[in-house]
């Protein structure tokens, strides 16, 4: 939920990895299949809100969701809706970029949106809610790295992002080295590793999504039960890419 790099294999599929930085009493269930509006979904479930930071859907999509917008926010005590069910609304949508134009974002808490979709070709998006404005944007297919603005200051944000690079020049960016890299990045640094620990928050657990064909392989380890789940959702062998 709190740090996610997205790397492009080709021009039609990537690798997807998020850390989830949460409360280590926040329950959360390993990803399973569901279906949400008639289609079907693989994401691990946060048991308070009933959604999800990161999903899969048979509309060809990929979405992760960070806390926090471009910088950091003062919380309100409640919000309308959870930012883990806009997760699971956009994923099923027929068109994304319709979809985040219409929708209403309003008395909803910052976001920052990491999207792919291969309805038409691959496309990444990013989409941020600074509680006023959306900011949708389309990128490049280039690896980047996010990480959230509310655990995260700037300078903070810019060394991860140093690691990131480091890294990117001296590896083969395929799955296995990403998941090694966000176990490992600015390891023993308790503050702001990749692997954080401030007792109140730290990094609860990893999911990775690679879509590579017709399928997206979900792989989820979480860190405090030590326990690893992977799941594949196929695609129909017409699908573009």
């Amino acid at each position: 939920m709190c740090t996610v790099t997205i790397v492009p294999n080709g021009e039609t599929d990537f690798v997807l990895t998020s850390n989830r930085d949460e409360a280590p009493n926040r329950a959360c269930i390993a990803p399973d299949f569901y279906t949400v509006g008639n289609t079907k979904v693989l994401f691990p479930k946060d048991q308070l809100s009933d959604g999800t930071w990161i999903g899969v859907s048979e509309k060809q999509r990929v979405i992760c969701v960070l806390n926090g917008g471009f910088k950091i926010h003062e919380r309100k005590s409640s919000y309308r809706l959870s930012r883990g069910i806009i997760t699971k609304h956009l994923m099923v949508a027929p068109t994304i970029v319709a979809a985040i134009t219409t929708y209403s974002f309003d008395d909803i808490e910052p976001f920052t949106m990491v999207i792919a979709d291969w309805n038409n070709g691959l496309k990444f998006f990013e989409l941020v809610w600074d509680g006023n404005q959306k900011h949708l944007t389309e990128l490049p297919l280039e690896p980047k790295i996010w990480s959230s603005s509310t655990l995260y200051n700037p300078s903070m944000r810019t060394e991860r992002a140093n690691w990131f690079e480091d890294f990117k020049s001296d590896n083969k960016l395929d799955a296995s080295a990403l998941l090694n890299f966000h176990k490992t990045a600015g390891k023993g640094n308790l503050d702001y590793g990749v692997i954080m620990n401030r007792y109140l928050v730290r990094t609860t657990s990893i999911t990775q999504i690679e879509k590579k064909g017709n399928c997206a392989n979900m792989h989820y380890e979480n860190l405090l039960k030590g326990q690893q789940v992977s799941k594949t959702l196929k695609f129909p062998v017409t699908v573009n890419g």
